[in-house]
């Protein structure tokens, strides 16, 4: 599909090819010409180029599970299906005790890691999260803790009154291991202004990275697409994130997320397109030069785009996820899990090499029922 010389609809693409082939890091007016362009052939061929330039046939995955301990929020974001107030009757909030069962259900050996990501509940302290981490640490210790959004940290910070870089001390000391890259949505604060006005903006947003970078934590980094956002804020975005993986170097992935406006305030837009994820995945390959992998996370734009996104720049497609919630409510009619055999079949059928990972991007040898981290 993406053998030899492209044909250019587009004379704006070009030049930036010749950037492309020559590894030359792309402008923001470049970035808006790959988001206006409709040639979405010749921005995948560009971003197939780099994609195999950095990671050849292979594709990225993981035996993981979601773990989102409650659904009650204090924030109000119109993005939303997920958060709850406290007093509705569909709310939940699961014990230490029902985390800790919950994480265990279904549990293997095979499994490494927990992604651990919740509303901001008005009562849970720093505390209570870190004695979840620790019941967890205790129960499954050979499993990664990928915890915390940056909006999460930002939250217990404040509530108990703590700076952020003692929260997250706290929280790494108690078992968390590394951090997801939620809740960033789009940093235009116009934007922010319109679909998450209760969230922390997009410079603590990049400060609370930031800071967990410097402590040695990594995470990943996302941009919510598809709602009232422009090429101009979704470009001034990457770029920010291009920035500080300049300064600090601590984003492992980038992921893209489409919006899904069902059961939202902003049920009113109109669901994201193939043709709209497949140019976030390719235009964020050829922006985002330093940061090594883009992932199609398939809860999101299906398995079937999935596999088509991994020759349109992308080299991770998720994990296995198990009862994944954020997504679902918001519409999602996705499996809310996949068994390793699939993930592995559709990357084989799309034409790429399965490579199994661990949160680190170290690579995991299996053995009947049990694996090995190669370090």
């Amino acid at each position: 599909m993406f053998s030899g010389e492209p044909i250019f609809d587009d004379a704006r693409l070009r030049p930036i090819a010749d950037k492309v082939r020559a590894g030359e890091r792309l402008s923001h007016e470049d970035g808006l010409a790959l988001y206006r362009t409709s040639d979405l052939l010749a921005v995948g061929w560009m971003a197939n180029l780099v994609r195999e330039r950095l990671h050849g046939d292979r594709t990225y995955f993981n035996v993981n599970r979601h773990i989102n301990p409650t659904d009650v929020c204090v924030a109000s974001c119109k993005l939303c299906a997920f958060g709850k107030h406290k007093k509705d009757p569909t709310a939940y909030t699961w014990s230490l005790d029902e985390v800790w069962h919950r994480a265990g259900i279904g549990w293997t050996e095979s499994i490494t890691e927990f992604h651990i990501v919740g509303g901001l509940h008005p009562e849970l302290t720093l505390d209570w999260y870190c004695e979840m981490l620790r019941g967890l640490k205790e129960r499954f210790p050979q499993v990664h803790l990928k915890a915390f959004t940056m909006v999460e940290i930002a939250y217990l910070a404040r509530r108990d009154k703590r700076s952020i870089a003692d929260t997250l001390v706290k929280l790494r000391d108690a078992g968390m291991d590394s951090m997801p890259g939620g809740g960033a949505e789009i940093f235009s604060e116009r934007v922010r202004r319109i679909i998450c006005d209760h969230k922390i903006d997009g410079g603590e947003w990049i400060d609370v990275a930031r800071q967990a970078h410097q402590l040695g934590i990594k995470s990943n980094c996302t941009m919510l697409y598809g709602h009232v956002e422009t090429e101009e804020d979704r470009v001034d975005h990457l770029l920010r994130l291009r920035t500080l993986q300049e300064e600090t170097g601590g984003f492992q992935t980038y992921i893209p997320l489409a919006f899904h406006p069902d059961n939202t305030a902003l049920s009113h837009i109109d669901r994201t397109t193939g043709f709209s994820d497949l140019k976030n995945i390719a235009v964020a390959r050829l922006l985002l030069d330093n940061i090594e992998h883009i992932k199609a996370y398939w809860v999101m734009m299906t398995p079937r785009i999935a596999q088509i996104a991994l020759r349109f720049g992308a080299d991770d497609i998720d994990g296995t996820v198990v009862e994944e919630k954020i997504y679902h409510d918001a519409g999602a009619t996705t499996s809310q899990s996949l068994r390793r055999g699939e993930l592995l079949r559709l990357i084989t059928e799309a034409g790429r090499q399965p490579f199994e990972r661990d949160t680190l991007y170290r690579p995991v040898e299996r053995n009947e029922s049990t694996f090995t981290i190669l370090v």
